[in-house]
């Protein structure tokens, strides 16, 4: 059985495309520029990319790997790039992942700290257009996830039951508690079933290993010790660049949900200290919507306008090492622990939530913040009609919701 179960595993890395850490930026860079929406948009672009065009995943791979990132604290949408990246290239492809996806937000939030900052964006009609975009290619991932991690009637019932669950109790726990409720359903739906190829452990079927258990506890051993001991160093530094580090390692370390979430803690951090004025703040949170990639890159921003280009750099890294080092330190104990046969059961649930919450998310906040009336659900219409019928890539779809959405207020 053994030697059976290690000859698939062989036959199906054999299988896998060579993948470099110069294609793991490229593709993660091509997402940096185009992917507008926010965490859960995002996913829905990584799912494009990854999963349906280059095949560096499979369904489940993927939807394990967002179950295991709405677990985490910390920017989803990066965590999720950079277990991409780590998965198929190791460290250096984790990096790669993370400084592609991130950089072009990063220029673009400390160009405007230095240039536009006082510019207001925020009700641009082609950022509206591309909060348009945004809902087409959640209901993309929706359709294409649905279709295969949710096709049987227990898994549409669990799929469902999620995202009836979300809507109606918003917030990150609930979104915890269902994944938790949906493993436990799986245990109990199909606790006669046995280990069969579909539902093989999806870490060990389409991804290369990532590394061992004793530097997976190195990177959770960084995480604490930092956690612990930035507030400290920071008192005795008597504040300056040490106090800016731990304001924001705190920030990305302890924050659960992501995007939106970060807004009020970052504006108590920052605001309240005296960095950034509060008109300065409202200013860079106009901007951060204007850009793609994570909205965890507004800690840029008001790096840039407390210290210039050095602020930028240790708030940028600041905020986003925790989800570096929990990614790092969890993912391979999370492929370790999926290959065990009462997690496969437990993960066909899990998948059926995970589609749920994205449907959830789909209505709540991308559809309600984006589509207004009848003009904007025909843009969405055709949108999405471009990406699941015509087979386009998802930047022609950003290029041509912006165009809509400019068209759109002219016969306003």
């Amino acid at each position: 059985m053994n030697t059976k179960n290690t000859a698939k595993k062989e036959t199906a890395a054999q299988s896998l495309p060579r993948i470099t850490v110069l294609d793991i930026f490229l593709a993660s860079a091509k997402l940096g520029l185009t992917s507008f929406g926010g965490p859960v948009a995002h996913l829905g672009y990584f799912h494009q990319e990854y999963v349906v065009r280059r095949k560096w995943m499979e369904e489940k791979a993927y939807a394990d790997l967002v179950a295991l990132c709405q677990f985490l604290p910390g920017p989803a949408s990066s965590q999720v790039g950079i277990g991409v990246g780590l998965r198929c290239a190791g460290l250096m492809g984790a990096i790669a992942a993370w400084v592609g996806f991130t950089l072009p937000s990063i220029l673009l939030l400390g160009l405007f700290a230095i240039i536009v900052q006082r510019m207001n964006v925020a009700e641009a009609s082609w950022l509206h257009g591309l909060k348009l975009t945004a809902v087409a290619i959640v209901a993309q991932a929706v359709w294409s996830m649905g279709t295969k991690l949710a096709a049987t009637r227990k898994q549409a019932g669990v799929a469902v039951g999620a995202a009836a669950v979300v809507l109606l109790w918003p917030g990150t726990y609930s979104q915890v508690g269902v994944i938790a409720a949906a493993a436990l359903l799986g245990l109990i739906m199909y606790r006669h079933e046995a280990a069969a190829e579909s539902v093989m452990p999806a870490a060990a079927a389409s991804s290369r290993d990532v590394h061992g258990c004793r530097q997976s506890f190195i990177y959770l051993g960084f995480y604490f010790a930092l956690l612990l001991l930035l507030p400290l160093f920071s008192q005795w530094s008597n504040g300056g660049w040490l106090s800016l580090v731990d304001g924001f390692y705190r920030v990305g370390s302890l924050v659960f949900g992501g995007g939106h979430v970060v807004l009020p803690l970052l504006q108590e951090e920052v605001v309240a200290h005296g960095w950034v004025s509060q008109s300065d703040f409202i200013a860079g949170y106009g901007a951060a919507q204007a850009v793609p990639g994570p909205l965890f890159t507004f800690a840029s921003y008001l790096g840039a306008i407390y210290g210039g280009v050095p602020g930028l750099a240790l708030a940028t890294i600041a905020i986003f090492l925790p989800a570096f080092l929990l990614v790092a330190g969890v993912l391979p104990l999370w492929d370790r622990l999926s290959r065990n046969i009462t997690m496969q059961r437990a993960l066909q649930g899990i998948h059926a939530a995970v589609v749920g919450i994205l449907l959830a998310a789909l209505y709540d906040p991308i559809w309600t913040g984006a589509v207004r009336g009848t003009a904007d659900f025909v843009i969405v219409l055709c949108l999405f009609a471009m990406l699941v019928f015509w087979k386009l890539p998802p930047w022609c779809a950003v290029i041509a919701g912006a165009a809509a959405g400019m068209l759109a207020q002219l016969f306003v």
